[in-house]
């Protein structure tokens, strides 16, 4: 077992170190950075000494990996080819800066079809994702699943799964799977079994080999819901015992994962260290479920039986 690398997101404000810095206050061992203003169309290239400066921290500290978040004004899927262009220069950017910074990976919001077809919205995205994986290098992308709200794509594994084959399966292009959204589209990960039956639907329908990183939300809605409402870990609709269930599937075990939670008290600053370190001991609590339950099931007669033994 190779140990899941916990962290959240955290601000590059004054300067691509200060993000390693904010990261190991809160006990991070992952990290995720906007690249540049969320707010804002235009981005621009690191300089080669802001990279290196970034590169040169991490290597010094605590934080193992770090992840790059698209920023939300993107839609590659817009029928809009103004907003689909300004899309896709921010995201080769994106994948330029990954590659300059040593990221682990750039996560995309996958785009929205707010009218006409699905299809039709899926071909629009996938040309827009080959031609930004075309223009950079090495860095890879991840789509994230979606709550579904407002016909956002990635609803679903089998319209990820659509949105890759359509750009081409390139070795770069992975999936990000967000706890929070995978509750909200209808996937019951509020169990170690329904999880488990989660993580195998992915393997049929994308494969494992495709899961890049991980994203660690409550949900503020329930299952079901197509709605896209972050709540602190514990807090939700997934409490304790979903977080632990999500944390401790296997197929986990080398991931990033990064907290992307409102933060406590009215000035909802973000995910704390005290929320960092809770998901870790929320991943032992799971892993050690997972373990009582296997010594279970191994104790079972049907079990003694097909290992050669007698009921």
């Amino acid at each position: 077992m190779r140990p899941m690398l916990i962290g959240c997101h955290v601000s590059p404000a004054g300067g691509l170190p200060k993000a390693i810095e904010r990261g190991v206050e809160r006990s991070c061992e992952a990290i995720q950075i906007f690249n540049q203003s969320p707010r804002m169309w235009k981005g621009r290239a690191y300089a080669d000494e802001e990279a290196a400066a970034f590169r040169e921290a991490l290597s010094a500290s605590s934080v193992k990996a770090a992840v790059i978040h698209a920023i939300y004004l993107l839609n590659v899927a817009s029928e809009n080819p103004d907003i689909r262009r300004k899309s896709l220069q921010s995201l080769t950017v994106s994948l330029r800066s990954g590659k300059a910074i040593g990221a682990v990976g750039v996560v995309l919001h996958p785009g929205s079809a707010k009218t006409g077809s699905t299809a039709s919205a899926i071909k629009r995205a996938a040309g827009a994702i080959r031609e930004a994986l075309a223009e950079s290098e090495d860095c890879p992308l991840y789509l994230e699943d979606m709550a579904g709200t407002g016909g956002m794509l990635g609803r679903s594994f089998e319209e990820l799964a659509e949105l890759i084959e359509a750009s081409g399966a390139q070795r770069r292009l992975g999936v990000c799977l967000d706890s929070c959204h995978l509750l909200a589209s209808g996937y019951d990960i509020r169990t170690r079994p329904g999880m488990d039956a989660v993580t195998a639907d992915f393997e049929r329908r994308i494969g494992i080999d495709r899961l890049g990183c991980l994203h660690l939300n409550d949900s503020m809605t329930p299952l079901g819901s197509n709605r896209d409402r972050h709540a602190n870990i514990g807090e939700g609709e997934l409490g304790d015992r979903g977080c632990a269930a999500f944390l401790s599937a296997p197929q986990f075990d080398r991931l990033a994962c990064v907290l992307e939670t409102p933060g406590a008290g009215k000035a909802r600053g973000g995910s704390t260290r005290d929320e960092v370190e809770l998901a870790r001991k929320l991943r032992k609590r799971g892993l050690s479920a997972r373990k009582r339950a296997n010594g279970a099931s191994a104790r079972t007669p049907a079990a003694r039986r097909r290992a050669g033994g007698t009921s």
